[in-house]
């Protein structure tokens, strides 16, 4: 399994590149000033944070127990991408639309649009990250050192 401090490498990494992303496209695909999609950005950015170290943290646990590992197919790779935003939409979605004073509906296509930017995202980070810098792979107790 992964370190805490790893942990914490991959989401600060996978946040600041992402909203280095996010802010300039969301300003102009929805003509939102950059402050406001900024301020949509860092918000979503912590809420995501959050979620991100809690929700792989889980998901971790869960695949050692069943799996014995935490390495993902690429199946899994894209239900954990899902699962992820759609966790994040449910909060994400009022906070939105209280920050810009419009109604959920009225929010609803960039909180939409992030999810979708941030499942392929997701996706394509986190296959990167795992090349980049692997999971280490734990030495069994019956396996002699230099073997």
């Amino acid at each position: 399994m992964r370190t805490p401090l790893d942990r914490i490498r991959h989401t600060l990494m996978f946040e600041i590149i992402g909203l280095l992303i996010v802010i300039p496209l969301g300003h102009l695909l929805f003509s939102l000033d950059t402050t406001h999609m900024g301020m949509v950005g860092v918000i979503s950015a912590v809420v995501a944070t959050i979620w991100n170290y809690l929700y792989n943290l889980g998901v971790d646990h869960m695949l050692k127990r069943l799996r014995g590992h935490v390495h993902k197919t690429v199946v899994m790779r894209v239900l954990h991408a899902i699962c992820f935003e759609l966790g994040l939409i449910c909060v994400l979605l009022p906070l939105i639309a209280l920050y810009l004073g419009q109604t959920p509906a009225q929010a609803a296509p960039l909180v939409t649009s992030l999810a979708l930017f941030y499942v392929v995202y997701a996706f394509v980070f986190n296959w990167v990250y795992d090349v980049v810098f692997p999971v280490p792979t734990a030495r069994r107790a019956d396996t002699p050192v230099n073997a």
